[in-house]
């Protein structure tokens, strides 16, 4: 017993220090601008806030001192169809939230929801992970592309169904740039995207008002500044009303207006009562970790390591770059929140579970004795 706590204990002396300080920080960030916002949106959500992060953080250190690979060889059709699973529970038993989107699961007897697309992130890294490994060897073999497009379309396309598109597009980046990390050639991506652009065309007027509108006024709100560009445009401003400095952790009051603040539009927040300094700490440090990821990337032990590194990159740098730019209002609003620092249990719980898959690639990048590596 004492041999097996202490194998323990030298994974966690293992664990990456710089992602440690990153997350913690985010996080902390998060919990205290919501303590600041308390007046407005309750201290429950600061409590939930931090009990999830709490136990996010302990699912992490339990995560870190598995084996990744492990996991992805045993668990990947367990991961994979049970998240599939979900999501289609999801969209015949879902809630729908305020601004649409069925993408939440009510647990009986207790007012709490899930969002199980959340959780399917992880699922679909660590099972394309485990994909891309299988078909390393023939990856550009048209077959073998067809086979990954269905893996990720089926799950972003369940998501989708949900009136979520931020989540199904954070998908489709996630398998693209695991696609491209594996070594898929660049045609692929070339005749992808022209057919994209050709086929736009006859796709727009297909679709709904709400959709066109969402897009046009994602790239100028002033078009409709009443209406579809209203909720970029007062996060714009509560975010330059906060100046250098912020007007401080209970200061502000342009963020009281913005639709999600406290969600999707947490920049508002951060911008307004810690200003410019605080959005800048708030950046370099996602900046810091997602370099980290892509370092450990490099130097994992195993091709599915890497991989998953990738995943867990691409996601963190999707969801940061659309967040920041909804609030700026620069790209359009497709619901995404940022990360470790928006309100919501389920996100915070899934992004700990990730960087505890992250930890584990880290405590077993050093080959062990007598360990021979796959071919």
């Amino acid at each position: 017993m004492s041999s097996f706590f202490n194998s323990i204990r030298r994974r966690l002396l293992l664990l990456d220090p710089i992602i440690v300080i990153c997350v913690l920080s985010l996080s902390f960030i998060g919990i205290l601008t919501h303590w600041g916002a308390r007046e407005v949106y309750g201290v429950s959500r600061v409590l939930v806030q931090s009990f999830a992060t709490a136990l996010g953080a302990a699912l992490a250190l339990m995560i870190a001192t598995l084996d990744y690979q492990d996991i992805c060889d045993k668990l990947s059709p367990l991961l994979y169809f049970g998240g599939a699973a979900m999501l289609l529970l999801t969209l015949v038993i879902g809630s729908t939230g305020m601004f649409g989107g069925k993408s939440w699961i009510q647990i009986p007897g207790i007012p709490l929801t899930i969002q199980p697309s959340e959780f399917v992130k992880l699922a679909l890294i660590l099972t394309f992970a485990k994909h891309l490994e299988v078909l390393r060897s023939k990856i550009n073999h048209p077959l073998s592309v067809l086979r990954l497009a269905l893996h990720v379309g089926a799950l972003a396309g369940l998501v989708f169904l949900q009136d979520d598109l931020g989540t199904s597009l954070v998908y489709l980046v996630i398998a693209l740039a695991m696609m491209f990390a594996a070594g898929l050639s660049l045609w692929y991506y070339i005749i992808g995207g022209t057919l994209v652009v050709i086929a736009f065309p006859y796709i727009w007027p297909h679709l709904g008002e709400y959709q066109r509108m969402r897009i046009l006024v994602g790239f100028n709100p002033e078009l409709d500044p009443t209406d579809f560009g209203m909720q970029a445009l007062m996060s714009r401003r509560a975010i330059t009303a906060g100046g250098i400095f912020g007007t401080g952790l209970n200061g502000g009051g342009y963020y009281e207006d913005v639709p999600m603040a406290n969600n999707d539009f947490v920049l508002s927040m951060i911008g307004e009562k810690l200003g410019f300094v605080g959005c800048a700490i708030v950046l370099l440090l996602f900046a810091v970790l997602i370099i980290r990821i892509f370092i450990i990337a490099i130097y994992a032990r195993k091709d599915c390591g890497a991989y998953i590194a990738v995943g867990c990159g691409a996601l963190l740098l999707a969801q940061v770059t659309e967040n920041v730019g909804m609030a700026l209002a620069m790209l359009p609003v497709v619901g995404i929140t940022l990360p470790f620092i928006s309100y919501g249990g389920s996100s915070v719980l899934s992004l700990y579970m990730m960087i505890g898959i992250m930890q584990s690639i880290c405590t077993h990048a050093k080959k062990y004795h007598f360990e021979r590596e796959d071919a």
